[in-house]
């Protein structure tokens, strides 16, 4: 019982399976070109237009129609509608404007149209220059920049205005001699530390201008300077003498 069954099976599948075409090349497949011509019987080379007014798509697979079309329009030097057609121009101004990509009133070889179309400047490139510049343009352009020169006058300095004390740069610029270098007698001892005195001014600029109003640098009543040098709390004159030269 289980024998029929089988063979009946066998015989199924076989009818499934697809006929392969005879050859006639000898290779198990039909030559190239008779496969191509049948496969394409029957397709129109261009398909009919729809109700819209737009061509449908083109059918698959190779017309030799076609491709014999189109090889005898271009030996007799004729184009077809499809390739006669350019594609729209991105910028949306018409096709046939002069002077190629330039804006209107710009000429193509300026390096202004290069900047404004996003290219790259040729003022370096002599050649390109010479041929739209000349010494007359130059000299004209020349008179035209000198006539937009504003020359600023200098002004008076600013005064200061009321009284701000003693000028540390002043007594920077005026006094010789080094930090550190005794020119002034001071006590031998203070009733306040120089060290918390000098902590009452939040820079050493503030403490010499405190310390020349207080008599300095001849006096030290405010304990500011107690090694007789003349500049008190670290105060450095040396920035002031520099600027000067």
């Amino acid at each position: 019982m289980r024998a029929p069954i089988l063979i009946f099976l066998a015989f199924g599948l076989a009818a499934c399976n697809p006929k392969v075409p005879d050859s006639g090349a000898g290779v198990g497949f039909e030559d190239y070109n008779s496969y191509i011509h049948n496969s394409t019987a029957g397709i129109p080379a261009t398909q009919p237009a729809t109700d819209s007014g737009v061509a449908a798509a083109p059918a698959a697979g190779f017309s030799t129609d076609a491709a014999a079309s189109a090889i005898a329009a271009a030996e007799a030097g004729t184009t077809t509608a499809a390739a006669s057609t350019a594609p729209p121009d991105p910028s949306g101004l018409p096709a046939d404007r002069p002077r190629g990509n330039a804006p209107a009133g710009i000429q193509e070889t300026t390096a202004e149209m290069n900047y404004v179309t996003g290219g790259v400047s040729d003022e370096q490139d002599f050649n390109a220059v010479k041929s739209r510049e000349s010494i007359e343009s130059d000299k004209a352009r020349i008179e035209a920049n000198k006539e937009q020169y504003v020359v600023v006058q200098p002004g008076a300095l600013p005064q200061r205005t009321g009284d701000t004390g003693p000028n540390i740069a002043e007594f920077a610029i005026s006094s010789k001699n080094a930090v550190g270098e005794k020119l002034y007698n001071r006590p031998s001892f203070y009733l306040t530390s120089p060290q918390k005195a000098c902590l009452k001014y939040t820079s050493p600029d503030l403490a010499q201008q405190a310390f020349l109003a207080a008599g300095g640098p001849q006096k030290d009543s405010k304990a500011l300077d107690p090694d007789g040098d003349g500049f008190a709390c670290d105060w450095d004159p040396r920035p002031f003498r520099t600027a000067l030269q």
